[in-house]
């Protein structure tokens, strides 16, 4: 009876988290997207050189489209003449973080949201790096046959065109939600509790390496496995577990995968689930270093 307390307690709790989040990413789309989106593009126009890297993966942050629709977004910076680097910042950081997913990662705790936001801050900034650094005289991407999405935020009325995008939002989302409580419900019934601390305990140095293993297939939707990673957390995952999970799941998310081998072709595409699985590992265990001192 305690654990049912507890579930619905966390259930409650989270589904908070995920309707203000609806919220928050449905006002970012129908309002702020395409002003984001036109910052991204007036960057192209200053000469910045590497720093440009930084704004683009601040602004790849900010971006609420998903993989789907950040591939052609950055295929017209490409054909605007945008630089490789500053691309490659733009699209890891709105493939690892959007605000809608930022607040929902507030029901694990500011700290473990906190942490979140600099490491797919950080991915961002190091993947135009090493693109700046390997591929300055050559291309990295295959920006063919991509034409920008479709506005579905088109609807005159303002109010109605908000409803609609959240309408939208919630159809996409709440599935995966209902699928991550199951799951978690069914964690908390069958695992035992010393398994994950064996696994992703603060003391154990390869908890990140493990967790960035389990994000490429347990990693469905970002909302989906919140309520998994806050049992993990009161179980004694470390944070450093939970940032590696956090990386390497939306990096790798299955879904994403053939869109993103599209664009790279099959040689960087390696290249990509290489530098995303180090990413992962290294950013969990540089947390768990910063917090347990291991």
């Amino acid at each position: 009876m305690g654990n049912k307390r507890q579930s619905d307690l966390q259930f409650r709790q989270i589904f908070f988290y995920w309707a203000v989040g609806i919220l928050i990413g449905s006002l970012m789309s129908v309002f702020l997207k395409k002003h984001i989106h036109d910052r991204m593009s007036s960057l192209g126009k200053r000469k910045m050189g590497i720093w440009g890297i930084i704004p683009a993966s601040a602004l790849g942050i900010l971006s609420p489209l998903c993989m789907y629709g950040t591939i052609p977004i950055a295929a017209s910076f490409s054909k605007s003449g945008m630089r490789e680097d500053w691309i490659t910042a733009f699209m890891m950081s709105s493939i690892l973080l959007n605000p809608q997913l930022f607040f929902y990662s507030f029901a694990l705790g500011t700290e473990i949201a906190m942490l979140r936001l600099l490491a797919a801050f950080i991915c961002g900034c190091a993947g135009g790096l090493l693109i700046h650094i390997f591929f300055k005289q050559r291309s990295f991407y295959k920006f063919t046959d991509f034409d920008l999405p479709e506005n579905r935020d088109s609807e005159a009325n303002i109010v109605r065109r908000l409803l609609k995008n959240m309408g939208r939002n919630i159809r996409i989302t709440f599935p995966y939600f209902l699928l991550g409580v199951l799951l978690t419900a069914l964690y908390q019934r069958y695992v035992p509790s010393r398994w994950v601390t064996g696994l992703f305990g603060a003391n154990q140095g390869l908890g990140a390496l493990m967790a960035a293993a389990l994000g490429i297939p347990l990693y469905t939707c970002g909302g989906g496995t919140i309520p998994l990673i806050a049992a993990w957390l009161g179980e004694g995952m470390s944070k450093g577990s939970a940032t590696a999970f956090m990386i390497a799941g939306p990096a790798t998310k299955l879904t994403n995968l053939g869109a993103v081998k599209i664009v790279l072709g099959a040689k960087h595409f390696i290249l990509y689930l290489v530098f995303s699985i180090l990413m992962s590992t290294g950013a969990g265990m540089l947390v768990d270093l910063l917090f347990y001192g291991i």
